[in-house]
């Protein structure tokens, strides 16, 4: 009891001070106590009796922190008859509201019959707070009471959270009718709601039609700029006010500095720290923590690790800025470094904190850490956090354990569209197109609307189909969505025709496009690089050039790509060069990969090695292995080991390199070293992804792996086979056996036959129409389509048409180049030819192709452009087999 009373006189001295009525014309009604917000001075005021401020009730509910306390100081209001004291009426509503109870503060507030404004005023701040739009505008409406301006604020706040222009409308409506419209600080917070809400332009006529405009007003707008893209307008409003009279402040800072970041003006951003620092703002911990962001945002990641550690105090935001930098800038490493400082210095993380934790996590692809980062969530209680959630989804998406991620996406009993989002997305990254798909249905039934990122997800799970029906089918679904303007939705389905053949389709699309993002132009430059265009690739990105939007890395990464794809070498190592030396772009491993692989293709070992050793880092495993691939295509054992044995250094965990290594043993003959190297790959557990085809029928995905007989046509299929197989022996075909060892002559045309794409092609023909098309895929490589192939069309002729108009994958007049846009192997084209025609093929004949594809080269010229297929072309035995085939002469 003594340590109550010790607050009873500070208590007492607070409500006396500031005893307050209703207006004149309203009933007089009771004073309340010193927490409640401040009223209007037209108010009267009265007296507080002394018995009721210092009973020891009133001090306990000043003492109050949770709802279970309040509900227990309450039976003692009521024991001792203060139950219907204004003053306690007045605070036991404060505090339910306070406390999110505002069916409690309803009991309360409802049974008083000589209401106080100010109880109104609490109460309606309690809506604006814990209810809905709806319920905080019916209660202002069924409420007859003279609204002050706070009111309007309160809920015109509501609305721009809520983004509900709609019925911020209304209430900008009801400030009107009640004489607030030339209200500064009312008119302030409707530009605020407009400026939240989108319109921007809207927000800026109430802002001009302000009579008079102090430092919040214009700090609302510059805010209201930023946050709605307008960067440029924003920092011009900043020099604006200046201009006027009025200085910026440390929040019109803060405002601003999102903008300098989103133009990545160093300059200007650099010129708002020296402003702050000759303000005298350098103490403030808010304007520093956004200072850091700019500078990461701008890549000074220098000046904001100084400025970091320049800082007095570091509040939990400081530490988040430098967390969010590293990752959002690709250094992960040193992200989560920052992260496990921040928990040794004794700073309790928040949710913002965990959320960059897990991006740091996912971007390592690091599940141990991801899972410890799990743990602490759950120890903070934050497992209940939505966004935080969504963060945990998208790292164990990341890791490849979309199962746990599922399983957190099937407990979370609040779904925002974020959290659809981050599963779908999760699913289409892992290789489940169908789990993308069906959560994409589920999300549309429980009548959530997909957004942009949604479309996105979406269509990136389509495009690894390379399905062009599901292509067209999204592409509808996203006009009738009306989101055929955006720029992100527009490239994804531009990305997603390109990957389906449909070369020409994304054309059009990106020549319709009023805007384009750079990743417009860099997923165009890549559709025309993987599809062999190597010309046209090199045209688009020299128009590029010429325009408005600069390259970035991923860039020059296609054009690489693409320059690799067509054998122009050295256009490939100009734009390497340029990357730096024009554009200021620093190389990553990707694209030192891109360069080994540029010259590993054209058959330049040494140069291809020579580059390798002038790196100024350490070379990856992408550069090792495609050093090592390109060994096994030209069969250069010596240089294939020196890139082996740097490669296996790294810990990798799937034997893919192991194997071609093996392979690359193989095709020199060398049996003991090929037994050493599968010993290893036995030794360290590791084994080779299997390979998968996998063709679509009647909206059902079947799979395949080579040998498999757990399909349920399996006996059809190989009974089919083994037919076809008889055939073309009889007709002269020998198979090619050399790649297949330690077994007898009959197991490997028996292990031949049973290929992973053989069986596909087999029951796609078993199972479909004349003139169906039939799509097969692979998981290991680039995916391939027989589109538009005529099943059952046994007429050359006919076969000839179905090339000539297949404007999707053929667009030349040159036979040979439109099998060599299919980009497929001469195994895989004598074997369509042979289920399309049953045409005999002279076995000579086809082995002189053996190469083709996927990089066309012909004995007689070691160039892979125009001219190889010019070569190709003039060559008598290649002319000799498209004649068998096709039925004609050729005529040159």
């Amino acid at each position: 009891m003594r340590r109550m009373s010790s607050h009873l006189s500070p208590l007492g001295s607070s409500i006396a001070a500031i005893n307050v009525a209703a207006p004149a014309n309203h009933p007089q009604t009771s004073p309340i106590s010193s927490s409640c917000p401040t009223v209007p001075a037209q108010y009267q005021r009265i007296s507080i009796p002394s018995h009721v401020y210092r009973h020891p009730s009133a001090a306990l509910l000043e003492l109050c922190t949770s709802v279970k306390e309040l509900n227990q100081i309450l039976s003692l209001i009521i024991k001792n008859g203060f139950y219907d004291e204004p003053l306690f009426q007045t605070k036991l509503v404060s505090l339910f509201c306070k406390y999110g109870s505002m069916s409690e503060a309803a009991r309360v507030f409802e049974p008083i019959e000589d209401k106080l404004d100010m109880i109104y005023h609490i109460m309606l701040k309690g809506h604006a707070k814990n209810s809905t739009v709806d319920d905080a505008f019916s209660f202002i409406v069924r409420m007859m009471y003279r609204p002050v301006v706070y009111d309007f604020n309160y809920l015109l706040q509501l609305c721009g959270e809520n983004l509900d222009l709609k019925r911020g409308k209304q209430i900008h409506g009801l400030l009107i009718t009640n004489g607030f419209d030339s209200n500064m600080f009312a008119m302030t917070a409707v530009v605020k709601l407009y400026a939240k809400c989108g319109q921007i332009d809207e927000a800026y006529k109430m802002f001009e039609r302000m009579p008079q405009k102090d430092l919040v007003s214009w700090t609302t707008i510059v805010a209201g700029y930023a946050q709605n893209g307008l960067a440029k307008k924003a920092i011009k409003l900043v020099s604006r006010m200046q201009e006027v009279g009025q200085k910026p402040d440390s929040i019109t800072l803060v405002s601003v500095l999102p903008a300098v970041a989103d133009i990545k003006s160093l300059r200007i951003g650099k010129s708002i720290h020296g402003y702050a620092l000759r303000a005298g703002f350098e103490s403030e911990v808010n304007l520093s923590s956004a200072l850091v962001d700019m500078y990461f945002k701008c890549g000074s990641e220098e000046s904001a690790r100084l400025t970091f550690e320049g800082m007095n105090i570091k509040t939990v935001v400081s530490w988040n800025s430098m967390i969010d930098g590293y990752a959002q800038n690709g250094d992960a490493e040193e992200a989560f470094a920052t992260f496990l400082k921040m928990l040794d210095e004794g700073v309790e993380p928040s949710n913002v904190t965990i959320m960059g934790a897990l991006h740091a996590c996912a971007d390592l692809g690091d599940l141990e850490r991801g899972k410890f980062v799990h743990k602490l969530s759950e120890q903070l209680k934050l497992d209940s956090n939505v966004p935080v959630m969504n963060s945990l989804i998208s790292m164990y998406s990341k890791c490849k354990r979309v199962d746990i991620a599922a399983a957190i996406f099937d407990n979370l009993p609040k779904r925002t569209q974020v959290t659809w989002n981050a599963m779908i997305l999760g699913y289409a990254q892992n290789g489940y197109i169908a789990e993308a798909l069906n959560l994409f249905c589920k999300m549309q039934s429980h009548k959530i609307e997909p957004d942009s990122f949604t479309m996105v997800s979406v269509i990136t799970a389509l495009a690894d189909l390379s399905i062009i029906r599901r292509a067209k089918w999204i592409h509808g679904l996203v006009v009738r969505t009306g989101m055929d303007k955006n720029v992100f939705v527009v490239t994804a389905l531009i990305d997603a025709y390109a990957k389906c053949g449909a070369i020409n389709t994304a054309m059009k699309l990106f020549d319709m496009m009023e805007e384009r993002h750079v990743i417009t132009w860099n997923a165009m430059i890549d559709g025309y690089g993987t599809h062999g265009l190597g010309r046209e690739a090199l045209d688009l990105f020299n128009e590029m050039q010429h325009g408005s939007i600069k390259p970035d890395e991923t860039t020059f990464l296609s054009v690489i790509a693409a320059c690799s794809h067509s054998g122009f070498v050295e256009e490939g190592l100009h734009h390497f060069e340029s990357m730096k030396d024009d554009y200021g772009l620093e190389p990553s491993m990707d694209h030192y990969g891109a360069m080994v692989d540029l010259l590993g293709r054209a058959g330049k070992l040494d140069d291809a090695w020579c580059f390798i050793q002038r790196m100024p880092i350490k070379p990856g495993i992408t550069v090792l292995g495609a050093m090592l691939g390109a060994c096994k295509i030209h069969k250069n054992v010596q240089l294939g080991e020196k890139a082996a044995e740097k490669l296996f250094e790294y810990d990798l965990n799937e034997g893919g390199y192991h194997v071609l290594l093996a392979n690359l043993y193989t095709s020199a003959s060398i049996w003991d070293k090929v037994a050493k190297v599968r010993t290893e790959m036995e030794t360290k557990g590791l084994q080779k992804t299997p390979g998968c085809s996998l063709v679509e029928l009647r909206n059902e995905v079947h799979t395949f792996y080579s040998g498999s007989t757990n399909h349920p046509q399996s006996e059809r299929i190989y009974a089919f086979l083994e037919t076809l197989g008889d055939q073309m022996k009889a007709a002269g075909y020998v198979p090619d056996t050399n790649s297949i060892h330690d077994v007898e002559d009959g197991v490997k045309e028996q292990l031949l036959n049973s290929h992973s794409e053989r069986l596909a092609i087999s029951f796609g023909l078993l199972n479909t129409k004349p003139g169906t098309t039939i799509h097969i895929r692979k998981n290991l490589r680039d995916v391939w389509c027989w589109e538009g192939a005529q099943n059952g069309c046994y007429s050359s002729k006919a076969a000839y048409d179905w090339l000539t108009r297949s404007e999707d994958i053929v667009s030349h007049t040159n036979p040979w180049k439109k099998f060599l846009r299919l980009k497929l192997p001469p195994e895989k084209i004598l074997f369509f030819l042979w289920l399309l025609f049953h045409e005999a093929i002279p076995v000579n004949a086809f082995r002189f192709h053996r190469h083709v594809a996927p990089s066309p080269r012909c004995n007689r010229c070691s160039d892979m452009s125009e001219k190889a297929l010019r070569c190709l072309w003039d060559c008598p035995e290649a002319t000799k087999l498209w004649g068998i085939v096709m039925g004609f002469q050729h005529v040159p």
